[in-house]
């Protein structure tokens, strides 16, 4: 039976975000503040609370509070694969959302289930996409959203869909959260094998990062959209969103740039790192592929061929060294790596053939989670299929 469409206003309320000034913003929570959720804690797993900045509570109305059930949507970005990304509040939150983002808040007329679950399709992210598509920055308009229509049988039809895809994201976060535990084991046998680093309590010894890596930052010609190309000759350009995924390796590329502007970025190869340099800074990637990196990267090729992969890789990603880098980061809300004292981050260096070992072990785990991702991309594809079937206006 074909069922009727209803606008995204007809269903739902829109609401702005949170405008504040850069100096009222702080990256720790202080008497008075509350927290503004932004685009990067809008992620496939839902609201993410960590990352936060912290603006006074008066520049919050209201209306600008989270609510459960809300649609939080990522409006506005440089970058095409985040604009459109939607998460539901499933509580109520005391803080708002950053005005790069918007609220879409479901009433009576649609189970909000439901509802939010259209905003998790892929045919809903290719028509954002195409709609926000801008020559620096895209973005969503109020129109665009209110303009879009969906599906909307009976309520107890919506709440029996809704049903089928939660259970459906619950296959899918099981084995997501499998993978977590998996690099928890990891940074367990990391812990056993070497100690934390902040302490060194093996006594290794100790070295700066310039001493061990070669390290620069990334490059960006301006403005970017004019040189990216789809010519398959242009050169591989490394961005943020081909670090996604939750792998620590960039094996491919979306984007491609011509080689006139990969003369002005910074070229990488396979073997070195790249530490993330603003949004979620700090974080490590090895490279399994080649081409150059914009101006949010850092990279650092390794100066000694016998250090391991595996071991350099969890070395970074500690706690402690993340610590070390937030100390030294300039900012208050937007943080960034200094070159010069990332080089004389200190740390332990344990023996190569511990090294090896701890790559073996890690290696075991790897092939373990090997078999959890290959499930995981076949309940994301049920999923998928679900989602097709759920809103093509027939049921």
């Amino acid at each position: 039976m074909t069922v009727a469409f209803a606008r995204v206003a007809e269903l739902a309320e829109q609401v702005r975000g949170v405008s504040y000034d850069k100096e009222d913003a702080s990256a720790t929570s202080l008497p008075g503040y509350l927290p503004i959720l932004r685009a990067g804690n809008i992620t496939d797993e839902g609201l993410s609370f960590d990352d936060l900045v912290f603006v006074p509570a008066g520049r919050i109305s209201p209306r600008q509070l989270i609510r459960r059930h809300d649609v939080v949507i990522a409006a506005s970005s440089g970058s095409r694969d985040v604009v459109g990304k939607a998460a539901r509040a499933l509580t109520d939150y005391e803080g708002g959302f950053g005005a790069f983002c918007k609220v879409l808040r479901p009433g009576p007329a649609v189970d909000p289930a439901y509802f939010a679950h259209f905003f998790k399709t892929q045919d809903y992210r290719r028509r954002a996409s195409a709609l926000a598509a801008g020559i620096n920055i895209n973005n969503l308009r109020n129109e665009h959203l209110d303009e879009m229509r969906i599906p909307v049988p009976s309520l107890p039809v919506q709440q029996r869909i809704a049903e089928v895809l939660d259970r459906a994201e619950g296959l899918v976060a099981m084995r997501r959260a499998a993978l977590v535990q998996l690099d928890v084991l990891i940074e367990a046998i990391f812990n056993y094998m070497f100690g934390d680093p902040a302490t060194n309590p093996k006594q290794w010894p100790i070295a700066a990062l310039g001493d061990l890596f070669e390290i620069a930052r990334g490059g960006s010609p301006r403005p970017i959209d004019a040189y990216i190309t789809d010519d398959p000759d242009g050169i591989k350009w490394i961005t943020i969103s081909d670090a996604s995924g939750g792998s620590k390796y960039i094996t491919a590329t979306k984007r491609r740039i011509r080689r006139d502007g990969a003369q002005r970025s910074r070229s990488v190869k396979p073997g070195d790192f790249l530490l993330t340099n603003s949004m979620s800074f700090g974080r490590p990637y090895i490279m399994r592929t080649s081409g150059c990196i914009h101006d949010g990267w850092l990279v650092l090729s390794p100066r000694q061929a016998e250090l391991d992969a595996d071991y350099l890789y969890c070395l970074l990603g500690s706690k402690a060294i993340y610590s070390e880098f937030e100390r030294r980061a300039g900012g208050a809300t937007v943080k960034n790596l200094n070159i010069d004292l990332v080089r004389r981050v200190l740390i332990p260096v344990a023996p190569v053939a511990r090294q090896r070992e701890f790559a073996r072990r890690v290696g075991a785990v790897e092939a373990l989670k090997g078999r959890h991702q290959a499930s995981l991309a076949a309940h994301h594809s049920l999923l998928g299929g679900l989602q097709f079937l759920a809103f093509r206006g027939e049921v």
